[in-house]
């Protein structure tokens, strides 16, 4: 068993400088980390089948004064109240925070888990060579793994609970984002959005946009920090919001607790629009029939919106925890959807058409579980994959298997390069 973490004494007294006095309407022996207040939560009721709001009506909150990088890292050291959210529904929001340079913060996440074993190493395996006038687009898709459910409800029996310490699980995360520097981030089971993942990654240069469930299992442990949610985050430097939906999906005509973040985007240096979506489809077997539903509609709403915005041709991705092997029925609408989409871990084969033996290895008391279910789809006729990052070995994930101390997640993290498969039409 390797030891248990312990925060450096600079992590502790940077926590104890973010925390501010609470304001006047709480009660006064409570204190607030100042990360909180920078959160902007206007939006529209996640009640609603699909919403949607420009870019230009994006709330801005200023703090009055600019934060450290020392007050930023100290703000990853921070755990929000176990109060529930207020709001059980979010949009896009911007803080005026400081910005942060990756490999700083890439150095302070090393620091902080020097004890701990490393990540397994993967490697990036091209599949084709790249297009010089196209820029590539990274993306990363990870269910990282509420925390209230790893503490308190998934039952991970061969994985210490010191191993699923926030104050340190946080920054294997953080690492595993740092290390692959995605341009697009898909992200589901995140349940510190407000407190961790929202400042931190605008203040690594991304706009974000979270959608809660409307009824999340992590309410029901004791100590939550309120629900899970998909968050999907996205370079403001490489691409302009055009839109955003938030979407609860249904079932046979009845709304599910599953969701999903739709938005629009357009490349500022080639001016090409595509869209990127990010889901969580319901888990357990003997729920397969109602995930086929759930995909099924999930589809029917993506050509509504493209259909809306008269941009049927516009291409996308779909990134997401389905909770399904490739043999049930929501791959097979996937893989056969008149939308044209492919899923871009196949070109790891050497068939070209099977997907990786396993994206999440886990323990539970039920038994041993190595399944596939994590895939990035994408549209044939407006991408290309470029490389794909290789699966970690069963040697390297370890008897234990996942989550562990030196991996965050039972879900491994998929990232694909990508380039549009047509030049880019004018440049901006």
């Amino acid at each position: 068993m390797y030891p248990v973490r312990r925060c450096s004494s600079l992590i502790h007294r940077d926590l104890a400088a973010l925390c501010i006095s609470s304001p006047a309407s709480a009660p006064k022996h409570k204190l607030y980390p100042l990360s909180l207040h920078c959160v902007s939560r206007c939006g529209v009721s996640s009640t609603e089948p699909i919403t949607s709001r420009p870019s230009s009506s994006l709330q801005v909150c200023h703090l009055g004064s600019s934060i450290s990088n020392v007050r930023l890292f100290g703000s990853m050291s921070q755990s929000l109240s176990s109060v529930p959210l207020e709001r059980t529904h979010t949009d896009v929001e911007e803080c005026d925070l400081e910005q942060v340079n990756p490999e700083t913060l890439l150095r302070k996440c090393e620091e902080v888990l020097r004890t701990r074993p490393p990540r397994p190493h993967r490697d990036f395996i091209r599949t084709r060579a790249s297009a010089k006038h196209n820029p590539q687009i990274r993306v990363m898709q990870w269910n990282i793994l509420a925390q209230a459910l790893g503490e308190g409800k998934d039952g991970f029996v061969r994985c210490p609970i010191e191993a699923l310490n926030w104050a340190e699980r946080k920054y294997l995360i953080l690492e595993e984002i740092l290390t692959y520097r995605p341009d697009i981030v898909c992200l589901q089971e995140v349940d510190h959005y407000y407190d961790t993942f929202q400042p931190v990654m605008f203040s690594l240069g991304y706009q974000s946009s979270f959608c809660p469930k409307p009824r999340s299992p992590c309410l029901d442990v004791c100590g939550n920090n309120g629900p899970d949610g998909c968050a999907l985050f996205f370079s403001r430097d490489r691409f302009r919001l055009l839109h955003i939906h938030h979407l609860r999906l249904s079932a046979v005509a009845l709304k599910t607790n599953q969701v999903a973040v739709v938005a629009t985007l357009q490349c500022q240096v080639t001016g090409q629009v595509f869209c990127v979506a990010v889901t969580h489809l319901k888990a357990r077997s003997g729920w397969e029939t109602f995930r086929g539903a759930q995909g099924a509609n999930l589809l029917q709403q993506l050509k509504s919106i493209l259909s809306a915005q008269q941009e049927e041709a516009v291409p996308f991705f779909v990134c997401g925890d389905f909770n399904a092997e490739p043999c049930e029925e929501v791959y097979r609408h996937f893989l056969n959807s008149p939308l044209g989409l492919d899923s871009a871990y196949r070109t790891l084969s050497n068939d070209g058409i099977t997907e990786p033996p396993f994206t999440s290895w886990k323990i539970r008391p039920s038994g041993e579980s190595r399944s596939t279910l994590d895939y990035v789809w994408y549209t044939r006729h407006g991408f290309s994959v470029d490389a794909v990052l290789s699966m970690p070995s069963e040697e390297q994930i370890g008897p234990d298997r996942l989550p562990s101390y030196n991996y965050p997640s039972d879900h491994l993290s998929l990232v694909c390069d990508f380039s549009f498969t047509q030049e880019p039409h004018r440049l901006m």
